[in-house]
């Protein structure tokens, strides 16, 4: 038997996958954790773990495997085979019980269905049938048609499975994240009792059901013995990301901890919203009566050594954290850059020209990312970025003019802008409510060839519904049809009717404000209402989100992201935008120290996806609007609290300015007015 499958381990990295196996044989090991820096070869260390399990006798089916995702569980099977064979010559080794903690529970459930009061015929239901199955409840319950808006299926769902997977009370949860649910809670709470009665009815589990009944399945002491008792060894990916219910099954998995080994990292700890948990990984060395041995896991392969020292002085102000400093063997004079410019419309032009330059000088686009606090942050770099012909792709989120609540703006504008266009037409008259596509079909069917718009909508006999909605919105559409170089105060007038939709169709409407915010500011920059709408609509970026691939014409292609989106991935350039107080840490997520904290993290995490070069932008002046007390106006935007000036040695700080750098913000020239209608037209006859 050859051990050389080991030599490419570091020390720490050996240590780890050796932890409880001495003189080839595998021994009871107590539980172990390993704290991972970012680089530092986590899921390398894991695969070897497995694999040197497997060689020193451990059954493969004795070996419960834990990962965060489908794709993470099969590569990691890969890497252990190819480590086996290398190691002993095995081809295929069979690890059933190797996947996410859904697919895992949905197994265990499936077999001891007759014993926890389920059928073994169950079905799952995915995100949307189970948002179905809420929307049903809730009309039943007659929540559909309250007097005041009640919270939309989506968002009850989404409460729901906050409360499962926290397993903190409702009115905590509807306090400190959906405040504008606040009032509802009687109500939610009927609604999530009548929701899981519909449920077991049917014999149905919904995703969060997949652990809620797992340990619930594993309080019952003989049923815990029993599955716990099928394996000799757990191992978790990722543990910094797991939710107290994902905590509780594994502690009764394995109570005094024997054969259990967690890796993961407390400083990416950035899921909250999702239910995850510092507390999981910070508290897990004393969960047990042997205190767990803790290795850490220091030398990074991915990013300079610059680069590493300025991440480990921005994380080690971290209130509470393993210790740790990152190292590199790769060295560089160039410290990572902390630029300043004097607005966000400087700073998309500043990172568009940096892609360029950057390109011109051999990096590709695919090695250069820009990322960023929120999905709306990248708005006006996007529409920068297909004003240039850059192609890219976003990461997290629909991109910023796809999103439903910017349609619906734009719609109307375009409408405006040509009553012909039945596409806007018809979106912007359902807005309305009571207006559905059979409505709206006919009135444009009046609406069209007919020269008096304003006769056409005021005469016509719209439903009860619409009745009280319908004059104003003719009035605003009669008055930006007319509109003559009042440009951007018809944006104004098409957004101040439409915030009190936005409010009534949008349960986040508070969030999506922002964008349309963002979207006017944009709308400024144009001379008028027909410049912006061609602009903003040639080459319009796709609908895209984490599952999208990359433009269809372009075999090259930079990468926008938002920075939870953005974890785990590496490349040569980043940007990170907005790096100032308000975006990073958002100032939606101040209210509370542990929140600061994981926007701390955030910001660690975001850094230290870069390998060779990262730069930090910090726009000096941002646009604000509707402040009670100073209306709308350009604020001053400090530096985020994250970089306080007892670290600024560990960057190189630079001011850029269009001015200095020369960089060519003209429009492009058009050429003289030629009538080609009709050309068109004849090659088709």
């Amino acid at each position: 038997m050859s051990f050389d499958y080991l030599n490419d381990l570091n020390t720490e990295q050996r240590q780890a996958v050796e932890y409880g196996i001495k003189a080839g044989a595998a021994i009871s090991a107590g539980p172990l954790l390993v704290i991972a820096g970012a680089g530092s070869g986590k899921t390398k260390t894991l695969a070897h773990r497995v694999a040197h399990l497997v060689v020193n006798g451990v059954d493969p089916h004795r070996i419960a495997l834990l990962t965060f995702s489908r794709r993470a569980a099969e590569e990691m099977i890969r890497r252990v085979e190819r480590i086996t064979t290398a190691a002993v010559g095995a081809r295929h080794i069979d690890l059933p019980w190797s996947g996410t903690f859904h697919a895992v529970g949905a197994r265990l459930l499936r077999e001891f269905a007759n014993h926890i009061g389920l059928k073994p015929s169950f079905t799952i239901l995915d995100r949307s049938d189970a948002a179905d199955l809420m929307n049903l409840v809730r009309h039943e319950l007659g929540q559909s048609k309250t007097k005041e808006r009640f919270p939309k299926k989506d968002t009850c769902l989404a409460i729901y499975s906050l409360a499962v997977n926290s397993r903190a009370a409702l009115k905590t949860i509807l306090t400190k994240q959906y405040p504008w649910c606040s009032d509802w809670e009687d109500e939610l709470g009927e609604l999530f009792r009548e929701y899981v009665a519909a449920k077991q009815r049917q014999n149905v589990l919904d995703y969060d059901d997949l652990l809620l009944y797992w340990a619930e399945t594993m309080k019952v002491e003989e049923l815990a013995k029993e599955i716990g008792g099928r394996f000799d060894h757990v191992l978790v990916d990722e543990y910094q990301d797991t939710n107290r219910l994902q905590a509780k099954i594994l502690l009764r998995l394995k109570p005094d901890g024997q054969g259990m080994m967690v890796v993961g990292d407390d400083a990416q700890a950035i899921y909250s919203f999702r239910a995850a948990t510092i507390r999981n990984i910070l508290d897990f060395p004393d969960k047990f009566t042997t205190r767990a041995r803790v290795i850490t896991l220091e030398q990074n392969y991915r990013s300079t050594q610059p680069i590493l020292t300025a991440c480990n002085k921005v994380i080690e102000f971290a209130n509470e954290r393993f210790t740790k400093n990152l190292r590199s063997e790769r060295q560089s004079k160039q410290q990572p850059l902390l630029t300043t410019v004097e607005d966000e419309t400087a700073q998309a032009r500043y990172v568009a020209q940096k892609i360029l330059a950057a390109r011109e000088a051999g990096v590709s686009l695919k090695s250069q990312a820009t990322l960023f606090r929120a999905s709306h942050h990248s708005a006006q770099l996007e529409l920068e970025l297909a004003r240039r012909n850059i192609p890219f792709v976003k990461y997290g989120g629909l991109k910023f003019l796809e999103a439903a609540h910017v349609k619906d703006m734009l719609s109307v504008l375009r409408w405006c802008e040509n009553v012909g266009d039945r596409v806007a037409g018809f979106r912007v008259l359902q807005l309305l409510p009571g207006i559905g596509p059979t409505t709206a079909g006919k009135i444009l069917d009046k609406v069209e060839g007919r020269p008096s718009l304003n006769e056409v909508l005021s005469g016509f006999a719209v439903p009860k519904a619409a009745a009280e909605d319908w004059p104003a919105f003719t009035k605003l559409i009669v008055q930006v049809c007319k509109a003559k170089k009042t440009w951007p105060a018809e944006f104004q007038w098409v957004r101040t009717w439409y915030e009190p939709h936005l409010h009534r169709i949008y349960d986040d409407a508070q969030i999506r404000a922002a964008d349309l915010a963002q979207l006017e500011q944009i709308a400024g920059g144009y001379s008028s209402r027909h410049q912006f709408l061609t602009e903003v609509t040639l080459d319009p970026p796709d609908a895209t989100s984490g599952r999208a691939g990359a433009p269809l014409l372009d075999e090259d292609y930079t990468i926008l992201s938002t920075i939870h989106s953005a974890k785990g991935q590496e490349w040569k350039m980043v940007r990170i935008l907005n790096v100032v107080d308000g975006c990073i840490p958002s100032d939606m997520a101040t209210g509370a120290p542990e929140e600061i904290e994981e926007e701390r993290r955030l910001l660690y995490v975001g850094m230290t996806r870069a390998k060779d070069e990262l730069d930090l932008v910090v726009p000096q002046r941002f646009f604000t609007y509707n402040q009670t007390k100073w209306g709308d106006r350009h604020v001053y935007a400090p530096v985020s609290r994250f970089i306080p000036k007892s670290i600024h040695d560990a960057f190189d700080r630079r001011h850029w300015s269009e001015r200095a750098s020369g960089s060519d913000t003209g429009k492009p020239k058009l050429h003289s007015k030629i009538d080609i209608a009709v050309n068109v037209g004849r090659m088709w006859r």
